[in-house]
């Protein structure tokens, strides 16, 4: 082994040769030439198999000469260890015969001993082709490595990648699909690929210009392309999203490399849900239609019979403190107390009967309903409540004015119990054709929690009927302090609101 130090990078020279004085012209040149070299001799076959296992080597220099181990066994030996390792055959004089059989047995180059100075630029060049293609081969077996593992991944989405791509002149074409045509569409990859129109024809036809446009925009705007449709079909459809975000080229090209994926279980889901929540609905509604007419049942068994039976009782009392002898004053005041009892009595009862099933609702409208509730509940509470109508005509339909009146009593219920206000001001107006009523108080206010709680079923009632009448509700702190609640609801059921727009249209 011998090395020069005039070199950054040495190179490993495995020197097939007869003796080390064969070597000695090869290490005299590439001293000459600055070149930073380690020699290393074999002679013999097992001599070489070491040599091959025990350390990387850059280039392999054959001497002819040696009997025991011929040019051909040489290259046999190297090509067995699967090591890409260039020959380089140095004939001496006359062995120039040599070189067209070395060169068809697998020698890189050959040159002549007394023409030594084509060696160095010889060796650099193999030594370069063979980094080049170690470097080829490593990149290739990372490309491969890398394309296996999106090939599993591509294989094992619950979907189909796709690259599609839209030329200058709006035609689309596929790029690539992945294996996951066939499952959502029901036919290969090919298919896609020859025609873009496979995956249009795939939908309805209001699906699919639904889907260009939706693309149009997508490569317009440069958004995300987001679209939802069902196949044709007449047995179950299904339902695909399409998920891409676009890429345009300097050449006006546009790209989207997304994926399509199969939501027809939660497109049912949802159908199902919507289904349920529908029925939930209606059986609200119909339970508090319902407690509506039990209400006004009793309410009116409250106010005939119990009230009645009250008068009869008053006058009876009167009568018969009015009878009482001289002398009786303790019997007369006892007599004046049942009678203040009885005054008690009918005015719960007539209070009762009143928030069951107001009949000032029916007689005098919404806005007398609600002032006549508010005076109830300052007597009740001792709660101050204001209440502003900033007209008095204002009549919805009967289902609309009684779900008012009961949500502004939830409220105020709700006030009473939790606020810990010292002031209630209640407002209802006309909004373009909604009824608007607002509700503030002065006091704790409410928190998200307060409203994520289980067990707020004020909250929730008042929701659901909003959402029973097709209006918007919201209940958050109020600026100084207390709760706001607002809640919107059409004047007439069906029609929709006018959009400023159209508000801003009609005034010309």
């Amino acid at each position: 082994m011998v090395a020069s130090s005039l070199s950054r990078q040495p190179l490993h020279l495995l020197v097939v040769a007869a003796a080390d004085a064969a070597m000695a012209r090869l290490q005299a040149v590439f001293t000459e030439a600055d070149k930073l070299c380690q020699f290393h001799r074999v002679d013999g076959a097992d001599e070489l198999r070491n040599a091959l296992v025990d350390q990387p080597w850059d280039i392999v220099l054959y001497l002819p000469g040696i009997a025991a181990l011929p040019l051909q066994v040489t290259l046999r030996r190297i090509e067995e260890m699967g090591a890409d390792l260039p020959l380089i055959l140095v004939a001496g004089p006359g062995e120039e015969g040599a070189m067209r059989p070395a060169m068809k047995a697998g020698a890189r180059d050959v040159i002549a001993a007394d023409r030594l100075e084509r060696l160095i630029p010889a060796v650099e060049r193999e030594v370069r082709e063979a980094r080049h293609r170690a470097d080829h081969r490593a990149a290739l077996e990372m490309l491969n490595e890398s394309q296996a593992r999106f090939d599993a991944l591509a294989s094992n989405l619950p979907g189909m990648l796709f690259h599609l791509r839209r030329d200058a002149e709006g035609g689309f074409r596929f790029l690539f699909v992945s294996e996951g045509c066939q499952k959502l569409f029901g036919f290969k990859q090919q298919h896609l690929l020859t025609s873009a129109n496979k995956l249009f024809d795939a939908f309805e036809t209001d699906k699919r210009k639904s889907l260009e446009q939706a693309l149009l925009e997508s490569a317009a705007k440069g958004t995300l392309l987001n679209w939802e449709g069902h196949t044709r079909g007449r047995a179950r459809q299904k339902w695909i999203n399409l998920r891409s975000t676009p890429y345009r080229l300097d050449s006006g090209v546009v790209e989207w490399r997304g994926i399509a994926t199969n939501i027809t279980d939660s497109k049912e889901s949802e159908a199902a849900l919507r289904a349920s929540r529908q029925q939930l609905a209606e059986l609200s509604t119909h339970l508090e239609a319902v407690k509506e007419e039990e209400r006004e049942r009793i309410s009116r068994d409250i106010h005939d019979e119990l009230g009645s039976i009250l008068v009869f009782l008053k006058i009876e009392a009167a009568h018969l403190a009015s009878k009482l002898p001289e002398g009786a004053d303790r019997l007369r005041e006892k007599a004046h107390s049942i009678e203040h009892l009885l005054d008690q009595a009918m005015s719960t009862a007539s209070r009762v009967a009143r928030e069951l099933r107001p009949g000032i609702l029916k007689e005098f409208g919404l806005p007398a309903a609600i002032e006549c509730q508010a005076e109830d509940f300052t007597q009740r509470f001792g709660i101050p409540c204001r209440v502003q109508c900033d007209e008095d005509a204002i009549e919805p339909e009967q289902d609309t004015s009684l779900a008012l009146f009961r949500i502004a009593q939830e409220a105020l219920t709700n006030v009473a119990k939790h606020a810990h206000a010292s002031l209630v001001v209640m407002r209802l107006r006309r909004e373009r054709g909604n009824i608007v009523l607002e509700i503030r108080d002065n006091g704790r206010g409410i928190s998200e929690l307060d409203m994520q709680k289980p067990k707020s079923f004020g909250l929730r009632g008042i929701r659901e009927r909003v959402l029973s009448l097709a209006g918007e509700f919201s209940i958050g702190p109020a600026e100084h302090g207390g709760t706001h609640i607002v809640l919107r609801v059409p004047e007439r059921a069906g029609i929709e609101a006018p959009s400023e727009e159209e508000l801003q249209r009609n005034l010309f």
